[in-house]
Formats: C-alpha cells, structure tokens, sequence
C-alpha cells in the first residue's frame, strides 16, 4: 500500500461550541484530536495538525506530530489544507476534521486503494452527500488550491470541481466492513453531548 501522511485540521472559531476547540473535547476518555491521532496513526507513518494556534495542541500531542499554521491565514479549511498538502511528505494525504469523532481506518484504506487507480482525491459518499473532510488527497492538489484562495474560497468543496477526483459510496463502503458514523461530525454543544451520550464515550 502506498505511504500515507495523516492531516486534522485544527482551525476554525469554534462559535456553536461556547468558544471551547473542539478538537480538545474529552472523548472516550481522551481529547478527541488524540483519539483521531491515535486512530491515524495506525496507517499513517506522518502525522499533521493545522491549526492557526499550536499553543493548546503542544501539551497535548506526541512529538511526533508537526504542528503547523497556514500559509494564507484567514481561508478556512481550504486554507488549511493548502498548508498541509504543500508540507506534506508523501503524495497521498488522508484529510479529516477535528470534530469527526468516529474515522475510520478501513475507510481510509478503501480510499486510498482507489486512488492508485489515478484519481487526485477519492471522497466518500454517504447517503448522496460527498464528506471531502475524510477523502484522501495527492499533495499535487495544492496547486489546485491556490487560485481559488486567491478567489476568497475557504470550502474544501470548492476544489472538488477542480480535480479528477473519484467517489466511493456508502453501499460499497458497508459491503466492505465500514461502519458509516465514520462521517459523523460535532457542530454544536448538543451534537457533542448527543453523540458522546449514545456511545458512552464522555
């Protein structure tokens, strides 16, 4: 299987959450941005977190993983991704959120798989909806990305238009063992409390 660098990205004003990162919520007895690490890293042999403040990631995250800020500050996660596209070490980059408490590795697998097949980015679909955080990226995509910064994009989607880009769906996802929460995300308090209350996970 191909090398994979593994990207959280960090950023974002965290307004629905009372101002609390909710990369730092406690999750399954951890802060969730360590839960994901400790899944990526499973397959991941580089670890990356975006992030416009690394100050309350470095206690909290193993040495191991580069911390890095935006190259164009302010561009959302679109920005964020330039950033970790254009510093990542191999061609394929697994992308996910900080808020997407259930990643999954076979996922991640499945996508990168497709990729080889010569796609810049392979995406999820779920239920008709395409989850670009969760797809996996070639790094060349970076240059993709810099004209529509340029435009004052910040959406990930965005970019979808402007790569060959393959989509993998939900019914072959399940067929091949992947549990579909994975795309699951925390926008607000009451998302957290609900999804940390039906898995037990607080």
């Amino acid at each position: 299987m191909d090398m994979l660098s593994g990207v959280i990205l960090a950023g974002g004003a965290n307004r629905r959450m009372n101002g609390e990162l909710k990369a730092l919520l406690p999750f399954g007895g951890k802060p969730l941005i360590v839960r994901q690490l400790d899944c990526m890293r499973e397959i991941c042999d580089e670890l990356i977190v975006v992030t416009n403040d690394p100050k309350p990631y470095l206690n909290k995250v193993d040495r191991s993983v580069r911390i890095i800020t935006d190259y164009f500050t302010d561009h959302g996660p679109l920005g964020g991704m330039h950033a970790a596209l254009s510093l990542a070490k191999h061609d394929s980059v697994w992308v996910v959120g900080c808020d997407m408490p259930f990643i999954s590795i076979r996922a991640a697998q499945l996508l990168l798989q497709r990729k080889l097949d010569g796609f810049e980015s392979v995406i999820p679909v779920v239920a008709g909806e395409l989850y670009p955080l969760h797809g996996i990226y070639d790094r060349a995509c970076a240059s993709h990305i810099v004209p529509l910064l340029h435009r004052g994009e910040t959406r990930i989607s965005a970019l979808l238009n402007h790569v060959f880009m393959g989509g993998l769906g939900d019914r072959f996802l399940l067929e091949n063992g992947v549990d579909l929460n994975f795309v699951s995300n925390i926008k607000t308090v009451e998302d957290y409390e609900a999804i940390a209350h039906k898995k037990g996970v607080r």
